[in-house]
This record gives structure tokens, C-alpha cells and sequence, in this order.
């Protein structure tokens, strides 16, 4: 067995740093998870789905995650515009890991 030293270990060099780094905050996860579940979701019906969560915050999250390449944003040029959001492959991916998370939670939910 290989032992690890920390002395020189860099946590911001990890893949899990990199994971954490595209899902932290409050609603990332959560909005993933709707995508994840529904598919495909407008921008009020993922408001609801939040529920306490402002047009800005709600908007700057899906830019991130639009930046990142975890969803997809489609706009219809219609009046009054239409914009859905889903997946990415590359965010359907990560669904894996939230998957596992979930698993997780409902094995070890306290009754």
C-alpha cells in the first residue's frame, strides 16, 4: 500500500474540487435534479419548483450552469418568448454522481 503524504497535496488540483466547483451553491443540485427528473423545463416552472428563490438568483444559476456546459438553453422566437432548459450530454453525465446521492439519502433517511 502506497501511503499519501498531505504535505504537498492541493485540494483546488482534485477532480472533486472541479465536481464541487460547477454544482456548489444553494440550487445548483437542485435545479440538475429538476432537469434530471423533467426533462425539460421553462423558467417558471423551475421558479415553483425552488419555491423561495428570486428571478435573479434563479437566472444567474442557469447562466452558470449554461457556461459550464451542464444545460442547454433553448429560446423560441415567439411572442411573449418561450425558453426551455435541459440537460446537456455533458450534464446528464454528472447525473451518475447526483444519482448516487440521492440512493444515498433514501437508505439513510432518518424515519
Amino acid at each position: 500500500m502506497i501511503k499519501k503524504y498531505i504535505e504537498n497535496a492541493n485540494f483546488e488540483d482534485t477532480g472533486f474540487s472541479y465536481t464541487l466547483s460547477l454544482i456548489s451553491g444553494k440550487h445548483k443540485m437542485v435545479i440538475l435534479y429538476c432537469l434530471m427528473e423533467y426533462e425539460t423545463v421553462r423558467f417558471n416552472e423551475l421558479k415553483r419548483y425552488l419555491k423561495n428563490i428570486s428571478d435573479k438568483t434563479l437566472s444567474s444559476n442557469l447562466k452558470e450552469l449554461e457556461s459550464d456546459h451542464l444545460i442547454i438553453r433553448t429560446e423560441y422566437p415567439q411572442i411573449p418568448p418561450k425558453v426551455e432548459y435541459s440537460l446537456s450530454e455533458r450534464g446528464k453525465s454528472l447525473m451518475k454522481v447526483l444519482d448516487q446521492l440521492c440512493i444515498w439519502g433514501e437508505e439513510n433517511r432518518e424515519i
